[in-house]
């Protein structure tokens, strides 16, 4: 079970430099389910997630290189590709800051993830944090794989 909170982002935490991050490949197969394939540094994974917003199933399995590459060209909609930073915060939480690049070059969105929905209900998010997106799915990266465009000035966000 995937229980998180989702956030844009007003302004970049201090020392941003400091923190390790990942850089992220991804394409959806699906989005209805949601089916993803991910290309995490080296790493390759195959996801699939259930139905909710803050709440909702989610399975992981590995994917080989040869695997990720073949399921790429069966991908619908946009490749979204981002760096994202790994922030720790109060009560071992961590904030996963995702930069996008390429169409989506300006999003910033910040996730946190937690152990239960209590837990996700009392959080306090940082002065760095801006808007909670978490009951929106317009934010959600399945949503953003459909878009045929995209702008930065549309969402307010330039």
């Amino acid at each position: 079970m995937e229980i998180e909170r989702k956030f844009l982002v007003r302004a970049l935490p201090p020392r941003l430099e400091q923190y390790p991050f990942h850089l992220i490949e991804q394409a959806y197969l699906c989005t209805h389910p949601v089916v993803r394939i991910r290309r995490q540094d080296d790493t390759f994974i195959l996801t699939y997630k259930g139905e909710g917003l803050m709440t909702r199933e989610e399975y992981n399995l590995p994917l080989t290189k040869e695997g990720y590459c073949h399921l790429l060209e069966k991908k619908d909609g946009n490749i979204l590709t981002k760096k994202r930073y790994l922030i720790p915060l109060s009560d071992h939480l961590t904030a996963e800051l995702d930069i996008f690049e390429g169409k989506f070059s300006g999003l910033k969105i910040v996730e946190v993830e937690f152990p239960d929905e209590e837990q996700a209900n009392a959080f306090t998010a940082p002065d760095w944090f801006g808007t909670d997106v978490t009951f929106s799915n317009a934010f959600h990266n399945s949503v953003l794989s459909t878009l045929e465009s995209w702008d930065a000035d549309t969402y307010g966000l330039s």
